[in-house]
């Protein structure tokens, strides 16, 4: 059996194993995907007239606010879904099963790949749903063509892998799952000082680097432009550039961690 063979055969054993606790366990699962939920509706219907002020040029306008806010929350929602992939790692590491994964004869890399394709799954299916909420409160995209949706999904699935290496970086860093659920709190709180619900223009002059160059803004403004024809500028190129940054630092952070013998 060849290395090539060998890995996929072990890859999807493992995911079968992590997709089979989601289901056993769904919990934690639909905790992280409420909150998202909650959040959508929250600001649509509660501060959905006053937040659109800003928006609309000046008028309340709820509707122009639900397609500002959609784009926002569905980043989120994989900000928020990764986070079970940290704990979920950090079980493994804490409760020996990597160590006997180790001594087993199967692709060592197998492990972190069986938890983040998972976790990819997961973040996928949970922004279908919040997104599948945003229409039907009213989210509307008549502008894009079938290119620009395909293009979207596409990037929320890169967006997906490359924030999904990071939580597992944190997994196999943290001693616990609930240290690595605390660590991945930023996977979470950055869409929050993002363009995800009011303009970067109209936030304090000092703070505006802080929210235009961090990971989630120019995701953000990307999938606008894709799904509302909105201008993405240099943000796709800057959101590009975030998905293999951080892909690549989560990749080699895990691995060199997994690979790290336990003491």
């Amino acid at each position: 059996m060849s290395a090539l063979t060998l890995a996929v055969r072990d890859s999807s054993t493992m995911l079968r194993r992590n997709l089979l606790h989601v289901r056993r366990y769904p919990s934690l699962t639909l905790n992280l995907l409420l909150t998202p939920v909650m959040l959508l509706l929250l600001f649509v219907y509660i501060f959905g007239d006053t937040m659109s002020a800003g928006i609309a040029g000046g008028g309340a306008d709820r509707s122009a606010y639900l397609a500002y806010v959609v784009p926002g929350i569905l980043l989120m929602t994989i900000g928020s879904t990764v986070v079970g992939a940290a704990v979920s790692v950090a079980t493994d590491m804490s409760e020996g099963i990597m160590a006997r994964f180790r001594t087993m004869a199967i692709h060592r890399g197998s492990v972190l790949i069986g938890h983040v394709v998972g976790s990819v799954i997961q973040s996928v299916a949970s922004v279908v749903l919040v997104g599948a909420v945003g229409v039907a409160i009213g989210f509307r995209s008549t502008d894009a063509t079938v290119l620009e949706w395909l293009a979207a999904f596409g990037f929320l699935t890169l967006f997906a892998a490359a924030v999904t290496w990071i939580a597992v970086g944190m997994g196999t860093a943290s001693p616990n799952a609930e240290a690595a659920s605390n660590m991945a709190v930023p996977l979470f709180l950055l869409p929050l000082i993002s363009s995800a619900f009011t303009p970067i223009d109209a936030m304090p002059g000092w703070f505006q680097p802080i929210a235009e160059y961090q990971p989630f803004t120019p995701a953000i403004e990307t999938l606008r432009g894709l799904l509302l024809g909105t201008e993405i500028g240099h943000n796709g190129w800057l959101a590009l550039a975030w998905c293999l940054v951080l892909g690549a630092l989560g990749y080699r952070w895990s691995t060199s961690a997994f690979r790290r013998d336990p003491k």
